[in-house]
């Protein structure tokens, strides 16, 4: 008996291991991979759902069957990387979701901001952020709403800025965590770039969370508002090692107790 429940304890404690050293980076709360879609499609909350959920994360979503349109995130997995303007919102300007991932997120703020609620409070390590074809396209090229950034010139000291806020157990905010989708601020020129790239974020310094909260800024501002298209697109969030490994914990010990 003795001798037996020693080979569990070692079985475990590797399997912990493997979770802290390597295994733990590939899994995620939530990477869009579990959603159903059909090729080259999206869901943009037509259904009146509210929301979805993908791994261990609720996302929310709001959408206006009056006027067709929507806010909060989306998911998508379409692949053109070339259209731009509104036709284009649901598009990562990557043309696929992160490393092996289909589905991707994006997210946009009309009414409300983009708003993540984790099943329950822990400590996300990060995620991955770029910018959407509608953003990306308007920025390099300007719109009719939009400037092109850097304007005429090009020595224009614009940005758009992804700002990122955790809500803790409580529903206080944390201290915001910024992300550049572009930024021309540099006095070199060649500097200057609009983000095309999965790009990771940490968020392990906002602690333990329960919700995610994202807001858009941009220089480009008008008597309206921001002129910038206020898309982003996400994927692949990543807990931290260490909450993982007590989730692996977790499942084992219910497994032995239904046993």
């Amino acid at each position: 008996m003795a001798s037996r429940r020693l080979m569990k304890f070692g079985w475990l404690m590797s399997f912990i291991g493997i979770l802290a050293m390597g295994g733990a980076s590939r899994a995620s709360i939530a990477d869009f991979d579990d959603l159903s879609l059909a090729g080259e499609s999206y869901w943009n909350g037509s259904d009146g759902s509210g929301g979805f959920v993908s791994g261990m994360a609720y996302f929310n979503n709001n959408y206006d069957a009056a006027w067709g349109l929507w806010d909060g995130f989306s998911y998508s997995n379409i692949t053109d990387r070339v259209t731009d303007g509104w036709a284009s919102q649901f598009n990562a300007i990557t043309g696929a979701g992160q490393g092996d991932s289909a589905n991707y997120a994006v997210g946009y703020r009309w009414a409300g901001p983009p708003t993540i609620t984790l099943n329950d409070v822990g400590v996300v390590d990060g995620l991955y952020v770029t910018n959407n074809n509608y953003a990306y396209y308007s920025m390099r090229d300007g719109d009719a709403y939009a400037k092109k950034f850097g304007g005429a010139s090009e020595d224009d000291e614009d940005w758009f800025l992804l700002t990122i806020i955790g809500g803790d157990a409580a529903g206080q905010a944390t201290e915001p965590i910024t992300f550049y989708l572009a930024d021309y601020r540099y006095a070199d020129n060649s500097r200057d770039y609009i983000v095309d790239a999965w790009q990771y974020v940490d968020l392990s310094s906002l602690g333990p969370v329960k919700t995610l909260e994202f807001t858009l800024s941009s220089s480009d501002v008008g008597s309206w508002g921001m002129n910038t298209p206020a898309y982003f697109a996400i994927d692949s969030i990543v807990p931290e090692p260490a909450t993982l490994a007590l989730l692996g914990i977790g499942g084992l010990v219910l497994a032995r107790r239904k046993r």
